[in-house]
């Protein structure tokens, strides 16, 4: 089987931040890893989500983007579910040993070995409150 990877882009309920982990070579990335065996991507992007930022958040019921990538230049090529959170932004934060995690505006720039996760998270945002503001 093709290896799986599952993340979550939990946003605020302003839609203007987003929470990210500091991996300690891929920089800023949304909390994510691989779907373990016997796990639907979804029950991995919640368990990875826990892990990673102590938070439990009810995921949108769509993905919000498919991505095929390498994590790393010796792992094979990963395909990848993200999937959509909204939690209030004082809600506590609880990193992983040696993986900082913080709120990050969307309007500022992050490092990261994926300088394209920005836009995709800035325009999935944007189509989420332009679909907001039509109901």
């Amino acid at each position: 089987m093709e290896p799986l990877g599952a993340e979550v882009w939990v946003f605020d309920e302003e839609l203007a931040r987003v929470v990210l982990v500091k991996h300690r070579w891929r920089g800023w990335v949304p909390p994510g890893g691989k779907v373990e065996a016997g796990e639907t991507p979804r029950e991995g992007a919640i368990r990875e989500l826990f892990e990673e930022t102590g938070l439990r958040a009810e995921l949108l019921p769509e993905p919000a983007a498919v991505a095929v990538r390498s994590y790393h230049p010796d792992l094979p090529v990963t395909l990848g579910l993200s999937y959509a959170a909204i939690l209030d932004a004082a809600t506590s934060l609880v990193a992983e040993a040696g993986q900082p995690v913080a709120w990050m505006r969307l309007d500022e720039g992050w490092e990261s070995c994926f300088p394209d996760d920005l836009s995709r998270i800035r325009q999935h945002a944007a189509w989420m409150v332009d679909r907001v503001s039509r109901h």
